[in-house]
């Protein structure tokens, strides 16, 4: 191999290792490994970013805007509707959000058809008391299929296209890749609903749902403030900053009839308060001795002050794209903002177990909300 191949090889090692990490963005890593190549002498400096003004970035810029028409139209919305209606067997299930994301990806960029078809395919499969193993990669092979149909439904046919102009003089039109796209998506979508979905290992098949992944018994716990409790007098913000490296949280609290979720961090506590704690075993615990609190009952009846006609428990997906992707829930202020409070997170199937305000929400991620 010769020097400039091996810097090369070394860098896009190094990119495959940053991409399977997930810590960056993957913007990031893309553009640290193009600085790297000009810093190498691999790239022309005077051409380093010329990429950025090929037709092809500029039509999936555009394909971009026309997905985001389409979400906020509503059109989306009102065709997804017709999905629970199919959802009774599940070739029927698979077959229509596969079939549906394929006919979205011919007319806008696949990443962003699957990006609108995941939470529908939570909601029905919860609906449907399915699991959502069972859908998601259908959905994802789906939406790939629709892509091959026509000249936007894909980056790399645009690419391809605008390769063919140079090198042929007369690029690809939007419906040349039809005759053969056409087919391949409906025998692709086809085997995914009769046969794909089969292969999914067994264990896929009783995974839980969206519902299960996520237990109030789960994440919190009750302790109640008796009259010789050191917490008395002080607000709920410094008795969780009082020892910041133990993790606790106190996502709510009972006092009488009363239920505080709503900025619970600025309440003083009171003799008598049941607190909701959201913490380790371990460091519920020293949290518990240390303030002099009582354990209220077995863990089983956790939650009891996060239920009743006024207050609801609900989870949300955050999709790729949205304003929380990358933020904390302390960041985006959601109690004092727009009073719920995090009572967990699954993130890829698991129940993330490290303090709640503090993690960085990635897309994908399940969130239980109380308010």
């Amino acid at each position: 191999m010769t020097p400039d191949q091996v810097v090369v090889s070394v860098i896009l090692v190094a990119a495959l290792a940053l991409f399977i990490h997930g810590r960056l963005r993957y913007d990031l890593v893309a553009m640290a490994a193009l600085l790297a190549c000009a810093a190498a002498g691999l790239v022309p400096f005077a051409e380093a970013f010329a990429g950025f003004g090929h037709p092809a970035t500029i039509t999936v810029a555009a394909v971009l805007v026309i997905s985001r028409a389409l979400t906020n139209s509503g059109a989306v919305e009102a065709i997804t509707r017709h999905v629970e209606r199919l959802a009774g067997r599940i070739t029927g299930h698979v077959g229509a959000l596969a079939g549906l994301a394929a006919a979205l990806s011919t007319v806008m960029n696949n990443v962003g058809a699957l990006a609108l078809m995941m939470p529908v395919a939570l909601q029905s499969a919860r609906a449907a008391a399915r699991s959502p193993s069972l859908l998601l990669m259908p959905l994802s092979f789906g939406s790939i299929l629709g892509g091959l149909v026509t000249l936007i439904g894909t980056p790399p046919n645009i690419i391809v296209a605008g390769y063919r102009g140079e090198s042929a003089g007369a690029p690809f039109g939007m419906f040349d890749y039809a005759p053969v796209g056409v087919v391949l998506a409906v025998v692709g979508v086809a085997f995914v609903a009769l046969v794909g979905w089969r292969l999914l290992p067994a264990p896929r098949h009783q995974a839980p749902s969206a519902g299960e992944l996520i237990s109030v018994e789960d994440y919190i716990s009750e302790a109640l403030v008796p009259k010789e409790s050191s917490a008395i007098g002080k607000t709920v913000r410094e008795i969780e900053d009082a020892d910041a490296s133990a993790g606790i949280a106190v996502v709510a609290l009972q006092r009488g009839g009363r239920r505080v979720i709503s900025r619970v961090r600025d309440e003083i506590v009171q003799a008598g308060d049941l607190l909701v704690i959201e913490a380790a075993p371990e460091e519920l615990d020293r949290f518990v001795s240390g303030f002099g609190l009582a354990m209220a009952g077995e863990r089983s009846k956790a939650g009891a002050a996060l239920k009743g006609s006024d207050v609801a428990v609900t989870e949300a997906v955050v999709p790729p794209g949205a304003r929380l992707e990358g933020r904390t829930a302390a960041g985006v202020r959601l109690g004092a903002r727009y009073g719920v409070t995090l009572l967990g997170v699954a993130r890829q199937g698991q129940p993330f177990r490290a303090r709640l305000r503090h993690m960085r929400f990635r897309a994908g991620d399940v969130l239980l909300l109380g308010g």
